[in-house]
């Protein structure tokens, strides 16, 4: 049982957060196309076999699932689920929570250059408006 995502789980999931196995159907080959960029870009052919990308997927799925539902148990106890749960799960694995940071921080500044982008968009429009009204009302 040589399981890749035993790492953060090998033990059954308690609590009513998990859905039984049978009653847990999902689209298959919803990221194949993505895996297969990846499995090219850390070296595999560019055109990986179906079977391939369809192990992966499911690894994929697996470790994000159970990542979610130890975030969804973690979080039961506050009454919500935050970025920090996440965080705390991956808290050992510092590549993974370097890169998790890294990726927040730009959230954060792309979040911050949008708002910028509006608030002077907004104070344009205004200012075009109001000079409207001045040329309107000198006519």
């Amino acid at each position: 049982m040589n399981n890749p995502s035993a790492g953060l789980s090998s033990k059954p999931r308690g609590g009513t957060a998990q859905p039984s196995e049978t009653s847990f159907k999902r689209k298959r080959g919803v990221f194949q196309k993505e895996l297969q960029h990846m499995m090219y870009g850390f070296g595999d052919d560019p055109n990986p076999l179906p079977e391939s990308v369809a192990l992966m997927e499911d690894i994929v799925v697996e470790y994000i699932t159970d990542l979610v539902y130890k975030a969804q148990d973690i979080g039961s106890k506050r009454g919500k689920l935050a970025v920090e749960d996440f965080l705390y799960l991956i808290r050992k694995d510092m590549p993974k929570l370097n890169r998790c940071t890294e990726l927040l921080s730009m959230n954060e500044e792309l979040k911050q250059a949008r708002k910028a982008f509006e608030t002077d968009e907004e104070k344009l429009r205004k200012a075009f408006e109001a000079d409207e009204e001045k040329l309107g009302s000198t006519e």
